[in-house]
């Protein structure tokens, strides 16, 4: 299965009727973390919860449970171009990557554009040092 590389987010979700509707309810943390507007249109893509196709119409079993909340988008050791886009608490820089998720950079200003390391990555959060000041 090929998936897009303008995939949003990923989660498990039952459809429920609603009157002569069906629902997909999307978790707040999504929207609250994510790349979601409740204002916006958006493509939805169903895959079955117990197997899958591939190409080849064989089936293939998928994992027995997706993970309740959405995994860290970087790992650690990681390089990363980012961009700083604002200064936290305590003086250090905040750059936002995929679904907004936050990599603290210390050592950086609003606007720098460097190159990090990923040191430590929390569900929330990461850490990134600087290993290039501009690209």
């Amino acid at each position: 299965m090929e998936i897009s590389e303008k995939l949003l987010c990923l989660f498990s979700s039952e459809v429920s009727a609603e009157e002569d509707r069906y629902v997909i309810e999307v978790p707040r943390q999504e929207v609250e973390t994510g790349d979601i507007d409740p204002e916006d249109v958006y493509r939805v893509a169903l895959i079955s919860r117990d197997e899958d196709l591939e190409s080849d119409g064989e089936t293939v079993a998928q994992p027995q449970s997706a993970p309740s909340e959405p995994q860290p988008p970087v790992d650690v050791s990681e390089t990363r171009y980012v961009e700083i886009e604002d200064i936290g608490k305590q003086g250090d820089g905040i750059a936002r990557v995929e679904r907004g998720y936050v990599i603290i950079v210390p050592g950086a200003d609003v606007g720098d554009r460097v190159k990090i390391e990923v040191t430590e990555v929390k569900s929330n959060f990461a850490v990134g040092e600087i290993i290039e000041e501009t690209f």
